[in-house]
């Protein structure tokens, strides 16, 4: 369970919710410009960008949840289980595995436009990161400023979607959510009018009414739908601080609350963090399911040029400021 969005006022802003019932040893790394990449596939490469996001660290490789370069080009893996499929290499392909292609996406390319010729020809490959790490069932959304994708392999290809709402969250395929969005075409942040019936009388008691109908559950489908809500009916000024705050509230109407959900192994989900990267200036924000205030890394120029990963643990302890 995840929820992804993209967000626009002065600045660009890229982010998701990522929920699981377990820690994965998450860090904020920043991957600088010239760090070599080993692919499965036998071929390597040098990384152009440098790029920030959280990631675990096995023998110095970042395995990233989500991340975005330098130049504002961002992408996120969120859970697709059930429907991602993966294939076994292919001649004449680009033989990509799944946890390879948030760097290689990020470290060669600059925007969703030079990006997309080569989509055509990716193939995303079954090749475990080791024994003790399989592949994980995952579909991605990509985003800058101006355009917005979803990538979801399957058995039958790799789907390759325009995204004009800027969410994703998991099953099922982005095609299903971009029909059930029409379900809530009524759906309004307005004081509604009287459309049940011009022969009674009937008098708004609260403000909200017109959303009557937005679900409120933590089903994929439903939180699709709430983000997209939220997002779309933003209001916010431009400047910094209001953007990122605005950014946090709407992800807080998707967070996933511990004792909400159960998972099949009677585990509970939550929201282990919320991230906001300002893409446009390289700021990576978050928090933590125990720690609600923002914290927030910048990438420089020392660490976009360093010969190493940049690694930052999460501020995970709660931050309250007493008054008295």
């Amino acid at each position: 369970m995840c929820t992804c969005i993209n967000f626009k006022t002065k600045d660009h802003y890229f982010g998701r919710t990522l929920d699981l019932e377990y820690g994965f040893d998450e860090k904020i790394v920043i991957t600088p410009r010239n760090y070599n990449f080993l692919l499965k596939s036998g071929k390597q490469f040098k990384t152009k960008y440098a790029f920030i996001g959280i990631a675990t660290v096995v023998d110095n490789y970042p395995l990233y949840a989500e991340a975005s370069n330098e130049k504002g080009l961002s992408i996120a893996g969120l859970r697709f289980l059930e429907n991602a499929y993966y294939n076994d290499k292919k001649e004449d392909m680009i033989n990509i595995t799944p946890y390879e292609l948030i760097p290689w996406i990020l470290g060669n390319f600059s925007s969703v436009e030079e990006l997309a010729p080569f989509l055509e020809k990716l193939n995303l490959t079954n090749i475990p990161f080791s024994e003790n790490i399989p592949v994980s069932s995952l579909h991605f959304m990509i985003s800058d400023d101006k355009y917005c994708l979803v990538l979801e392999p399957m058995k039958d290809g790799l789907h390759i979607y325009f995204n004009p709402i800027g969410v994703l969250t998991n099953n099922p395929p982005f095609s299903y959510h971009l029909t059930n969005i029409n379900n809530y075409i009524n759906l309004t942040p307005d004081i509604t009018d009287n459309r049940f019936c011009p022969k009674i009388k009937l008098t708004p008691y609260s403000l909200g009414l017109g959303a009557i109908g937005l679900p409120g559950d933590n089903s994929s489908a439903s939180r699709f739908v709430r983000a997209a809500f939220n997002k779309l009916n933003s209001v916010c000024s431009t400047d910094e601080e209001s953007s990122v705050s605005q950014f946090f509230h709407i992800l807080d109407t998707v967070i996933v609350v511990r004792g909400s959900t159960m998972t099949e192994n009677k585990q509970w989900n939550i929201t282990t963090y919320s991230c906001c990267v300002n893409t446009t200036q390289g700021i990576y924000y978050y928090r933590t399911y125990n720690n609600s205030q923002i914290t927030a890394i910048k990438m420089n120029d020392e660490n976009k040029n360093s010969h190493y990963l940049t690694i930052y643990n999460l501020e995970n302890q709660q931050q309250i400021k007493y008054i008295n």
